[in-house]
């Protein structure tokens, strides 16, 4: 793997030199787009949309646009709106994990400790892991501020990059149900088939299936086998308004299938 990024995470006044790594890669394929008619491929390029010309990337600045003028602006300008952040990590609090809502969650990397820091890197990780808590964060990653958290994930450092509260559509437009805290038979019986389907959580039973159908398909094309597409029909079926007799069939299922 290569590191994205390297700078340090500070917590207290100790001081932890650290690289990051990506912790997660894509399960589908990489397709490549090709040009129908001789299957050539599709490149993409950067061109001045005066001049029609392809600029090569080292002649490419990033501006902002004020009053119709464009401020151009340097790597300098980015590590000055946030010298510290651009380079350290620092622990500003610490929370329970569990009141962090999902919806927040957005990217996860590995932290490695640098040269000279293991000791403290495992001080960190540890002392996580004995707390059942999680520091949160902010840098700067790619001329963007993140909040993250920091927890532990095997013997492993996880930053996991999380949402501002501003990034997160408000569901006021949504047409929504009210949310009913009385207790009711529906109510009851709904509780009792969650109970029925709850299992523990096991991710490593849970396969890209998708992809690997794809790629057999893919496989037996090559070799001039066409795969036969079932023939797909959408059904809108009605919904009864009997919702308890529909928990009480889908808990008889359950029953059968076990």
């Amino acid at each position: 793997m290569r590191s994205i990024w390297t700078g340090s995470v500070s917590f207290g006044l100790i001081n932890i030199p650290i690289k990051m790594f990506s912790a997660v890669q894509e399960s589908s394929l990489d397709m490549d787009m090709l040009d129908k008619k001789d299957h050539a491929n599709i490149k993409f390029k950067r061109v001045n949309e005066d001049t029609g010309k392809e600029v090569d990337f080292s002649n490419i600045v990033k501006g902002y646009k004020i009053e119709d003028k464009y401020v151009i602006l340097e790597d300098s300008d980015f590590e000055a709106a946030d010298a510290i952040k651009t380079k350290t990590i620092a622990i500003e609090s610490f929370v329970l994990e569990k009141e962090i809502q999902s919806i927040y969650y957005e990217q996860p990397y590995y932290l490695e400790p640098d040269k000279g820091a293991m000791n403290a890197y495992g001080l960190l990780r540890d002392a996580l892991e004995a707390s059942g808590k999680v520091g949160v964060t902010r840098f700067v990653l790619r001329n963007k501020e993140s909040l993250a958290i920091l927890k532990p994930y095997k013997n492993v450092i996880v930053l996991n990059r999380i949402r501002f509260e501003q990034e997160i559509r408000a569901t006021g437009e949504l047409k929504l149900p009210p949310v009913s805290k009385k207790a009711t038979k529906e109510m009851d019986m709904a509780e009792k088939l969650i109970d029925q389907l709850t299992e523990k959580f096991d991710i490593s039973g849970f396969k890209d299936e998708y992809t690997a159908k794809l790629l057999d398909i893919i496989k037996k094309k090559a070799k001039g086998k066409v795969a036969k597409t079932p023939k797909l029909k959408v059904v809108h079926s009605k919904q009864s308004d009997d919702l308890m007799s529909m928990l009480k069939a889908s808990l008889e299922t359950k029953k059968k299938s076990s």
